[in-house]
Formats: structure tokens, C-alpha cells, sequence
């Protein structure tokens, strides 16, 4: 006689793939917006803009500093709302103030409350170089990318196929946009390398579960080659994480919910930077 499992067990599905899903949702979103606004109407406003990738590429290769990208998002899947007063643009001012490197922007609507219009106005609000962070998978949203003023895009190998990801680098970088390359495990970051990508981002979430290890960044540096940017991402909160992943041999860091958790993201991330400085560290050196 067949054992009669308990309800729990019969009806526990397993956890949903939130990057196939938000990929898919992006597709959707990209497809409408093309049918709203034409790619060549894009592409006519993206060849009035300059984006500045090499100066991206730069800033992160500083020497003797802490190169953060300052991350502007008000939402995540898995926190839902971080930020109710969202204001990318006086978020991005204090970040230039207290010494960022480069913004990152989260620009994705449904699942990040992101938006072209706050990476416009960011852009227009300081002049460091800005990422658009956001789940691209198509050229029409590269176009996008610099029409609002981006100097830099972010391609996730776990989103794109080896095709996809050789072709959008490789159309990013006609445009003039850096590309950094997210990866999260040793399959990924040797995707990265085979595509020929000049920065790679170490995600310390899991994009399937969202889920947050630093193992992660302790795992792959070994595996980024010398003469590739590596970028610690996600999960960063203190002072001792920049010290060790700097310390690994990580030049920059991309930081956001830690910033944008507290009342002033800048002092913060000030805060950060002046703790490392106290410590006489140049760990990037």
C-alpha cells in the first residue's frame, strides 16, 4: 500500500526562478516599449548623447583608492521597499560628495520601481560616469542606455546565452558604453572571460533565490585574470568586507542596500571611506 504523504510534502512546489521570471517581464516591457516608441526613434536620440565608457573603465582602476559604484534603487524582490523618500538625483549628490567613483542606477519598473527618468536624472545631476543597471537583454535597450545618459551598462551571463552575450558587448562598446559582466559561480565567470569581458562583477546574490553568500567574491577572484577589472557586488555592509575583498585583489565595489538602508546614504558611504583611510590601507594599490 502506497504511503500517503502529508499535505505539506504533496503541495510544496519549489522555489521560483526570479531571474527567468524577471527576464521574461522584461522581454514583455521591452517589446511594448518598442511598439510604443520605435528603435530608430531611440537610436536618433542616442546619437545626439556621448556616452563615456573609457572614463567608466578609469575611475574603477584608481590606484591607491576605493573605487565604489554607488548604487540608487527604492526596491528589491526580497525587501520589497528600501527606500520610500527615493530621490536618485539628491541620493547621487551626496554619493559624488562623499567620494563615489561612478552611480550605478537601478532603472528595472516592475520588480525594482526602477525608471529611465531617475538614471536622466542622475545624469543630470552629477557628472561622475552612471551605470544603468537593469536586466538587458536587447539592443533597443542599449539605446535607451545612452539616449538617458549612461556611460555603462550592466549584461548578466546568468540572463544571456554565450550569442547574446558576445553580441550585446560587442554592440555596447560601438556605442561607446563600458560593460560590466555579472557573474555568480566558476561557470559564469569563465563565460565572462571567453567573451572577452574587461570588467567583471562577482554578485554575491544569487539571481535565482536572491539569496547572499560573500563566498562568492572569496570563491572567483582567483579565477578573474590580472588584467581584468574585478568587482566585488552585494552583500557589502562594513568597512572589514571592502578590507578583506580589497585585500583578495578586488578594485572596486558596488554598493547599494547598505546606503540606501540608513537616512544618509552619502555620510555612510563617507563613513565607509573614511574608516579605510584611518586604517592607512591602500589595498588597491
Amino acid at each position: 500500500m502506497e504511503k500517503v504523504r502529508p499535505v505539506s510534502e504533496r503541495f510544496t512546489a519549489a522555489p521560483p526562478d526570479l531571474l527567468a521570471t524577471i527576464v521574461g517581464a522584461t522581454r514583455c516591457a521591452v517589446g511594448q516599449r518598442a511598439t510604443d516608441r520605435p528603435e530608430a526613434d531611440v537610436m536618433t536620440a542616442a546619437s545626439q548623447a556621448r556616452p563615456d565608457g573609457t572614463r567608466f573603465q578609469a575611475v574603477l582602476e584608481t590606484p591607491g583608492s576605493l573605487n565604489v559604484i554607488a548604487e540608487c534603487k527604492r526596491r528589491s524582490p526580497s525587501q520589497g521597499i528600501i527606500r520610500p523618500d527615493y530621490s536618485p538625483e539628491r541620493i547621487a549628490v551626496s554619493y559624488q560628495q562623499a567620494g563615489a567613483k561612478a552611480v550605478s542606477v537601478l532603472t528595472e519598473p516592475t520588480f525594482f520601481d526602477g525608471s529611465l527618468d531617475h538614471l536622466r536624472a542622475v545624469r543630470r545631476a552629477v557628472d561622475l560616469p552612471v551605470l544603468r543597471k537593469d536586466f538587458i537583454v536587447t539592443r533597443y535597450q542599449l539605446l535607451e542606455a545612452v539616449a538617458a545618459g549612461a556611460d555603462a551598462v550592466l549584461l548578466i551571463v546568468a540572463a544571456l546565452d554565450d550569442r547574446e552575450l558576445r553580441s550585446l558587448s560587442s554592440q555596447a562598446e560601438k556605442l561607446g558604453l563600458a560593460i560590466l559582466v555579472e557573474v555568480h559561480d566558476r561557470m559564469e565567470l569563465q563565460r565572462a572571460v571567453d567573451a572577452g569581458a574587461r570588467i567583471i562583477g562577482v554578485n554575491n546574490r544569487n539571481l535565482h533565490t536572491l539569496k547572499v553568500d560573500l563566498d562568492a567574491t572569496r570563491m572567483l577572484i582567483e579565477g578573474i585574470p590580472r588584467d581584468v577589472i574585478g568587482v566585488a557586488e552585494s552583500g557589502l555592509q562594513t568597512t572589514g568586507d571592502l578590507r578583506e575583498l580589497g585585500g583578495l585583489g578586488y578594485r572596486a565595489f558596488l554598493i547599494g542596500e547598505a546606503l540606501m538602508r540608513v537616512p544618509d546614504p552619502g555620510e555612510k558611504l563617507r563613513e565607509l571611506l573614511g574608516d579605510m583611510e584611518q586604517d592607512s590601507l591602500s589595498v588597491l594599490d
